[in-house]
């Protein structure tokens, strides 16, 4: 007999040539998306930096997928504005060792879950949440964006209300913002099509540094960038614990779903085992890096692990030469100085514009009422509560148990008669919630019944049946009997099976 051919290649042992080059060119687009998640997290530019740099190193220590890359991403930015935004003014100290506190809280929630073996907490959020609220928060990034993108100092207000002030008011415009906005979102998308390893994102940013420079560019720039390497220490403002554990357990939770659902994607395609309790340590290291190096929350990315993947990484060290790659770009960071905002607002925009997705949302409410009411509920809710949008996330985490709840206590009893039979088709869990209504809804049914002779209740339709429902069929099933009338129960389950055995 023949053997089966295809096994799972172990990883390399020290990055190869592909790991190189595959690393190399995730961190030319690393550098400048993480200089603009961190301005969307609100933070200095240059943190951003120091996020893009120890994190991906030590998540490459313990990755389960050979693919993922680690760094800033914007989902995770906007959620770390969302938990900071009314503890602190964003840009300042305070804000900054805040936002590193808020990485480490959600390093080591990520970490205690994979070491305890909690990975499965990965495929617990529903999948309406998860798209209402991605559809929602990209339409809250791409309008925190607008501002940069035409040059505009919009006043102070709610991401929304800065966004249409931006476009409501184009004699504030400036003509070179938005060309430089509109070439750098043409770039990294069109580049994408002549050919897999464009730099387009670097191309852009050159290109921005250039104009700026040469052109004399007066829009709003980068400014001062700081060189060196990050301070490494735990003096972070321990006394906010309290404040940030919830925004750090939902960041755990939902920043989790991006990377997990890349792996997952990853491993299908290559026929490669993939492990959510090893991914989420991976996670968790990148993140307890981030907060002892001053950075902030970070996240697995999928423009950057699929140029990874199309590059040619053979193994997670590719991971750790982006790192490096950042690492030793870090002394010369200075050079972005003169780089507009406007690139920077071009970047996150060419990187989120696909993350709203109107058609699915119609389509989940066509196809379930109820889920469409979650996951729409969960996409106004993220809306209407920014800057916090975590609590849109629990929004939907909460519509969507109270739709399981309702499923759970709900609970019908079509009848139909076969000649003298009246046939009842039980549908719903039948537990001790419901056992009550159960009974209720069989003795309307016998009353309306008067000239039956014989009943038949089938469980076939039943999610469940535990036993003080199988208390309640059992005690009607004998009720009826003593009335004259001939009684079975059908399609009983396995569990109850004994227990009513006498009249299926």
């Amino acid at each position: 007999m023949a053997e089966d051919t295809w096994k799972p290649k172990p990883p390399p042992t020290r990055p190869g040539g592909a790991d190189l080059l595959a690393g190399l060119s995730v961190a030319l687009l690393l550098i400048p998306q993480s200089m603009a998640y961190a301005e969307l997290a609100g933070l200095p530019p240059h943190i951003g930096l120091f996020a893009a740099a120890l994190p991906p190193i030590l998540a490459s220590l313990a990755a389960s997928s050979p693919y993922l890359q680690t760094g800033p991403v914007a989902l995770t930015s906007l959620l770390t504005l969302g938990g900071l935004a009314e503890l602190a003014e964003p840009g300042s100290v305070d804000y900054v060792e805040l936002a590193a506190l808020l990485a480490l809280i959600v390093g080591l929630t990520r970490l205690a879950l994979g070491l305890f073996r909690l990975g499965v907490v990965a495929y617990l959020m529903s999948e309406p949440v998860l798209s209402g609220f991605t559809s929602g928060a990209a339409i809250l990034i791409l309008s925190s964006q607008l501002p940069k993108a035409f040059g505009v100092d919009a006043p102070d207000g709610g991401v929304l209300e800065r966004a249409w002030w931006s476009l409501t008011s184009p004699s504030d415009w400036r003509v070179g913002a938005i060309v430089i906005a509109a070439v750098t979102v043409v770039l990294i998308l069109g580049g994408r099509r002549l050919h897999r390893l464009f730099p387009s994102a670097l191309v852009a940013v050159v290109g921005g540094v250039t104009f700026s420079r040469i052109a004399g560019y007066e829009g709003p720039v980068v400014g001062s960038v700081p060189t060196g390497f990050p301070d490494i220490g735990l003096d972070l403002p321990w006394g906010s614990t309290g404040s940030l554990v919830v925004a750090g357990v939902v960041i755990a939770l939902v920043g989790f779903a991006e990377p997990a659902s890349i792996s997952r994607m990853f491993a299908t395609a290559d026929r490669q085992p993939w492990s959510a309790d090893r991914e989420f340590i991976s996670q968790g290291l990148a993140n307890v890096a981030a907060g002892l190096s001053g950075a902030f929350p970070v996240g697995g990315s999928f423009s950057r692990s699929s140029l990874n993947r199309l590059a040619g990484a053979r193994s997670r060290w590719s991971g750790l030469v982006t790192g490096v790659a950042v690492l030793a770009f870090l002394p010369f960071a200075d050079v972005l100085e003169q780089l507009p905002r406007a690139t920077l607002g071009g970047v996150v925009i060419a990187a989120v514009v696909g993350l709203v997705q109107p058609v699915q949302l119609v389509n989940t409410i066509r196809r379930s009422t109820p889920q469409g009411l979650v996951a729409w509920g969960t996409f106004a809710a993220t809306l209407a509560m920014a800057p916090r949008v975590e609590r849109g996330v629990i929004v939907g985490i909460g519509l969507s148990l109270a739709l399981h709840l309702w499923r759970e206590l709900h609970v019908d009893v079509p009848r139909r008669r076969e000649g003298n039979t009246l046939c009842l088709d039980t549908r719903g869990v039948l537990w001790f919630a419901t056992a009550s209504r159960l009974e209720q809804l069989v003795l309307d049914a016998l009353a309306e019944e008067p000239d039956i002779d014989g009943v038949r209740i089938d469980l076939g339709g039943c999610g469940r049946v535990d036993y003080t429902a199988a208390t309640t069929i059992r005690r009607l099933a004998e009720d009826a009997r003593a009335a004259g009338l001939a009684v079975s129960v059908t399609s009983v389950p396995a569990n109850v099976a004994s227990y009513l055995g006498e009249f299926a």
